[in-house]
């Protein structure tokens, strides 16, 4: 698939009235999965963000690029790793809420290192536009400690882990998809790996508008959010 502004703001259209039904769905039918149902309309407003930096690359416009992109990255760095270890936390017994914690800990710890000194030191977030991607690149905190693929392993595994670990059919099954997504993204498109990867993250998370929830606990669906957490 070609990536451009037009592939990205078509699939944020798509996405945002997507996330709205699954958002529906978990409401209906066990509201523990109304963060996990949320991916979808998540991942619609990332989507809108790289068509912005695609339209400001067009127009020549570096800071409205610098801008976008941040606003993109805080989906990469730092959503991401705490939103789906939050999410999966809900689906879990309370004997399991403590493994949930220490992923979404780990998470925010990852991703303010990497995110944060953006705003710091002007010039580590570089955007360069590929033919049919953009690849975000530059300067990473951790990269420069502990090394680049060692970052991205821990990254991999407080997104991906919580969901192939869940108790969860719904989130497992979803964890396999992100999990194709990453080796397609890691064997043929690892020159622009961030925007590759979370663009399939976003097309995967479809999987969860049609799929109706149902609790694997044998708790009663459709709790109020005062019920969900022990």
């Amino acid at each position: 698939m070609c990536f451009s502004a037009t592939a990205s703001f078509t699939a944020a259209a798509v996405l945002a009235p997507a996330g709205v039904v699954s958002l529906g769905r978990a409401w209906r039918d066990d509201r523990r999965y109304l963060a996990l149902a949320a991916l979808p309309l998540l991942f619609s407003v990332q989507q809108f963000l790289e068509g912005l930096v695609w339209r400001a690359g067009e127009a020549g416009d570096a800071g409205a690029v610098t801008r976008y992109s941040l606003g993109y990255m805080f989906f990469s760095w730092l959503a991401w790793p705490v939103w789906v270890p939050f999410a999966s936390y809900f689906l879990e017994s309370p004997r399991r809420h403590r493994l949930y914690l220490l992923f979404a800990i780990l998470g925010g710890f990852l991703g303010g290192l990497q995110y944060v000194p953006y705003f710091a030191h002007e010039g580590w977030l570089v955007t360069r536009f590929l033919p049919h991607a953009i690849s975000y690149g530059g300067t990473e905190l951790l990269g420069l400690v502990i090394g680049r693929e060692f970052t991205y392993a821990i990254y991999l595994l407080v997104v991906i882990a919580p969901l192939l670990l869940s108790t969860s059919k719904d989130a497992k099954v979803f964890g396999v998809l992100v999990s194709i997504v990453f080796v397609t993204t890691y064997l043929f498109f690892t020159f622009a790996y961030i925007s590759v990867f979370c663009f399939g993250g976003a097309i995967m998370s479809l999987y969860l508008v049609w799929r109706p929830f149902s609790s694997s606990s044998g708790r009663p669906a459709g709790r109020g959010a005062h019920e969900v957490v022990s």
